[in-house]
């Protein structure tokens, strides 16, 4: 892997990765997005200079730093400096909209905020016009000539010490990321992230993948997501690959792409490979480089990872399962591992890292019985920002993250997610949280009670079904309350399937039953 003489994965932080990569891999190609290509070395300098541009801006340790953008090689450079600056980087769901938005920079306190107005054709600026964020000084668009007048304030080189100073003053245990993830209490949660951890945790996770220096290694992974961050730039960083960022997953762009620039490395939700697989023109396409892939976060069918493995050309299959909350990983597939195996599960406990199933009382059940999922290791949080009583409850006093999601764990040590007790589904590879979209939902004039379920989608895997009881002032129409949504909510949280009833199954302490939601929405679909 290069020169690691200097190199420790154990204690490294980010600021020092980012320094030892772009040093170590020099002339290698570092990140190519259409005809912008850097190299390792013009990829430190990028850094650097947008690094002392923050500073300059007046950005202070420990400030808080957002890019609200797609994956492009300009997410990476303000991403990367953020961290050499001393700064927490703060990614932001692309589908959000400016309420969503605002609520977590202003819960993280952000400074500056980069953006790309015109993406999916919106305004991101603009629709923070009318949003409160005190702590928001600025916002620089990465694409114009806000963002040349930016990294202008980076030429005085003279800042470059404080660089230095602030890359080498970060410690093993900083949070160096805050990646909010939807909760179950209605509200996004920041997660707190070590730098660190996300090092120690990829690098194993890299050598699993079999990344080689100089692979091709295609990003459709949302940057702003543990999947594309942690697994997708920091990897690349580690093992000095070739970083090919795509905004909008289409299957002709993704064909061409791996065509075009050879992709060795390829890691996606199912849904995405499934629809490679079904897509019309794939013969017509050269994909005989595809290598390594890392799939996982839905269930997977045994003829699948066959596929993946014949049609596409994956000699290297990995499924792996990851929260936020655990850097982006937990447990993950080894090399070799059967097909049967590789769908069935989502591998076994990444090094130094330890799983638990337990009953409701916290005692771990037996070999292949149910129970909930705990993690607890080096990965894990340290916590949610600034909301201490949630993290008691997810982890508890001998360091033991609760995830809330049901498995089972067989001889091996290899776990199965069965089901998610907190009700979380994936939309098409995004996790979408019913309380989050029943709280929006209820902000309708015509909406009294909302419940969320996730139901089976051929293409996106899951998505949202609301069953909404109507307020005294009538009932909503369906058509119409799904373009409200459309407006007030991103994307992959808008329902696709919406059922006025009259009233919905509770339980004896209230609470709505979800299982005969799905019971009933199976015989609606």
């Amino acid at each position: 892997m290069g020169n690691t003489d200097s190199f420790d994965p154990f204690r490294t932080t980010l600021p020092e990765l980012i320094h030892w990569s772009t040093t170590t891999w020099g002339d290698r190609p570092a990140i190519r997005d259409g005809d912008t290509t850097l190299s390792y070395t013009e990829l430190g300098e990028q850094v650097d200079r947008a690094a002392r541009a923050l500073i300059a801006s007046g950005v202070e340790p420990d400030d808080a730093v957002a890019v609200w953008a797609p994956n492009c090689w300009q997410w990476v450079v303000a991403g990367l400096a953020a961290s050499r600056a001393g700064a927490r980087l703060v990614p932001v769901n692309t589908r959000f909209k400016g309420n969503e938005a605002a609520y977590v920079l202003d819960k993280a306190g952000v400074v500056v905020l980069f953006v790309i107005d015109g993406f999916l054709d919106t305004d991101y600026s603009g629709s923070l016009a009318d949003q409160d964020v005190p702590s928001l000084r600025e916002v620089i668009d990465l694409r114009t000539d806000a963002f040349d007048n930016f990294m202008a304030r980076g030429n005085d080189l003279g800042l470059q010490a404080q660089v230095n100073e602030r890359s080498a003053a970060v410690g093993h245990d900083d949070v160096s990321v805050v990646m909010f993830t939807s909760g179950t209490t209605g509200h996004p949660k920041g997660v707190m992230v070590r730098g660190s951890a996300i090092i120690r945790a990829f690098r194993s996770y890299g050598e699993v993948l079999d990344v080689q220096p100089g692979d091709p290694y295609l990003l459709v992974n949302p940057y702003f997501h543990a999947f594309g961050y942690n697994s997708g730039i920091v990897v690349c960083l580690l093992f000095g690959a070739l970083n090919l960022p795509v905004a909008i997953y289409d299957p002709v762009t993704v064909l061409e792409t791996i065509q075009r620039e050879r992709v060795a490395v390829f890691p996606g939700p199912p849904a995405l490979f499934q629809g490679l697989l079904n897509h019309a023109s794939l013969n017509d396409y050269d994909i005989s480089s595809l290598r390594s892939c890392v799939t996982g976060a839905a269930s997977i069918p045994v003829e699948m990872i066959i596929d993946m493995r014949d049609r596409l050309g994956f000699e290297n299959i990995v499924t792996a399962y990851g929260m936020t909350e655990t850097s982006g990983i937990a447990a993950y597939t080894r090399q070799g591992d059967p097909p049967e195996l590789i769908a069935a599960t989502s591998g076994c406990a990444i090094p130094d890292a330890e799983l638990r199933i337990v009953d409701e009382a916290g005692n771990d059940v037996e070999t292949g019985a149910e129970g909930e999922l705990l993690v607890r290791g080096f990965q894990v949080t340290p916590g949610y920002l600034d909301a201490p009583e949630q993290t008691a409850e997810a982890i508890d006093a001998d360091g033991w993250l609760h995830t809330g999601d049901i498995a089972v764990m067989n001889e091996l040590g290899y776990i199965d997610i069965t089901d998610r007790k907190k009700d979380m589904f994936i939309m098409g590879g995004f996790n979408a949280y019913p309380a989050e979209i029943e709280r929006m939902l209820m902000e309708h004039p015509l909406v009294g009670i909302a419940a969320v379920i996730g139901v089976p989608d051929d293409r996106m895997g899951e998505v949202g079904a609301a069953f909404i009881v109507p307020s005294p002032a009538g009932a909503p129409d369906p058509g119409e309350l799904l373009g409200w949504c459309r407006e007030h909510m991103a994307n992959y949280k808008v329902p696709r399937h919406v059922w006025i009833v009259d009233e919905l199954p509770l339980t004896a302490s209230n609470k709505v039953r979800k299982p005969d939601l799905r019971a009933h929405a199976a015989t609606l679909l």
